[in-house]
């Protein structure tokens, strides 16, 4: 039996809603959240009219801040039933059950977007390489795929890379940059994930010890003997390739 069957199944319960303290409507606004200042910002020149796709939804909370923006030529589609529901339930009735690449396989009007957040990392070598050649062919000239993934060059990177079972590779910037470049993405930015929380006093007190380990953190590799060029320290990455 193929692990992802089981795992996939009741992904929610299991992994994406099983830390969460919250019920699922809270931990739906936070998440909606937090892609309103992390993934919002990358379609700030973007058209509203623009046809976007988020593969592997989830419960389709970037969905629903895009919505909210003035995107609505939105699809998402998730391989769980479970955070299909969950969509359904929040009202991003946008989001379908099915197997995102599988519409990739068949679809014949191509994308300008095409969003995968915490995603790639879930895919082999051999698989990712496919996927983003794919990706690739149903973006329109100039389109633009833009993914969230683990950063492994960030200080205890297993917490993230590690906390899920079901993830088959991990990159850096660097790895990022080439494997998008030799899947024909001539333009590639790394950019650092969002560290910022809602609580203002607790972000206050993230942001001193946060630039208080960057500092300790970049000394390390200096005294290695390491260039700090194209190094991110943040938890998750953001790509941003462009056909």
């Amino acid at each position: 039996m193929e692990y992802r069957k089981t795992l996939y199944e009741n992904y929610h319960t299991t992994q994406s809603g099983r830390a969460s303290t919250t019920d699922a409507k809270t931990l739906f606004l936070r998440e909606k959240w937090r892609f309103q200042h992390e993934i919002l910002p990358l379609f700030s020149q973007l058209d509203k009219n623009s046809k976007i796709y988020d593969m592997g939804c989830g419960s389709g909370s970037l969905i629903a801040s895009l919505k909210e923006n003035g995107f609505n030529h939105v699809l998402g589609i998730d391989l769980s039933q479970e955070q299909v529901q969950t969509a359904h339930n929040m009202g991003v009735n946008e989001v379908q059950f099915g197997d995102a690449i599988e519409h990739l396989k068949h679809n014949t009007q191509p994308y300008d977007v095409i969003v995968g957040t915490d995603i790639i990392e879930h895919f082999t070598k051999n698989e990712l390489v496919e996927l983003l050649q794919l990706i690739q062919k149903n973006l329109k000239p100039n389109g633009k795929a833009i993914f969230r993934t683990p950063n492994l060059d960030a200080p205890f990177a297993s917490v993230f890379a590690n906390g899920d079972f079901t993830h088959e590779n991990y990159m850096n910037a660097s790895s990022a940059q080439q494997v998008m470049m030799a899947c024909g993405f001539p333009v590639v930015n790394v950019l650092p994930s969002m560290l910022q929380v809602q609580n203002p006093i607790k972000e206050l007190i993230r942001k001193a010890l946060y630039l208080c380990l960057k500092f300790f953190f970049k000394a390390v590799i200096f005294a290695t003997g390491r260039s700090l060029q194209n190094i991110l320290f943040t938890p998750n990455m953001i790509i941003v390739a462009q056909k």
